[in-house]
């Protein structure tokens, strides 16, 4: 017990904070698209970023992380169905999409002995050309959809995470979670802010102890 009281004593004590921290990380996001029959989609891909610290507790982090998905379907049964931007005919109809976020805001958190404990909320943008195949799939077998292309919508991410220290200079991502807002337009019922869930692990490096 005293040993266990030490560790966690140690573990979690006020350490040297780091002017600045550049990171690289796999990431995974359950993207939720706003349309009836289109399934959410497993996300993976991966990025990096950078933090600059000030003082012991704030800093400002810029986020840049990038994403493919695998091929899904969206069906239509029934009549074709008809849109404000043209007709859906039925059949089953495939695509897949990828993403790119660019993320900027504050962190606050703690860096510990040998834990680094943080919460952010980032705003920025993103884009995708999730909903744009989608549309081309659809009138590439009969339908007359307008709409195709990539979009460029505000996206924020809020949430956190923690790092396990190796060294002065070296930290590991165990565990950083978000849950995102994306904007992007419905081409086929124009509704939109998906809500989704990010988590991102990997190595960041640090430098310049203040």
């Amino acid at each position: 017990m005293s040993a266990a009281i030490m560790f966690t004593t140690a573990a979690f004590a006020q350490d040297a904070t780091p002017r600045w921290e550049v990171y690289g990380n796999y990431s995974f996001m359950q993207f939720n698209p706003t349309l009836s029959g289109l399934q959410s989609r497993s996300f993976n891909g991966g990025g990096g970023g950078f933090q600059a610290n000030f003082g012991k507790l704030f800093g400002f982090k810029g986020d840049f992380q990038g994403y493919g998905s695998t091929q899904t379907s969206f069906t239509v049964t029934g009549r074709p169905t008809v849109t404000p931007h043209g007709t859906i005919p039925t059949g089953t109809f495939n695509s897949d999409g990828n993403m790119f976020t660019y993320l900027f805001g504050p962190v606050v958190g703690v860096h510990a002995h040998r834990i680094h404990f943080y919460g952010e909320y980032l705003l920025g943008g993103s884009a995708s050309n999730l909903y744009g195949n989608l549309v081309r799939s659809i009138d590439a077998g009969g339908g007359t959809l307008s709409g195709g292309g990539s979009q460029h919508p505000f996206t924020q991410a809020l949430g956190g995470g923690f790092d396990l220290k190796v060294n002065n200079h070296v930290a590991l991502r165990l565990a950083e979670m978000d849950w995102i807002l994306t904007r992007y337009t419905n081409p086929i019922t124009d509704t939109n802010n998906q809500h989704s869930f990010r988590y991102q692990g990997g190595i960041v490096f640090m430098f310049g102890a203040q």
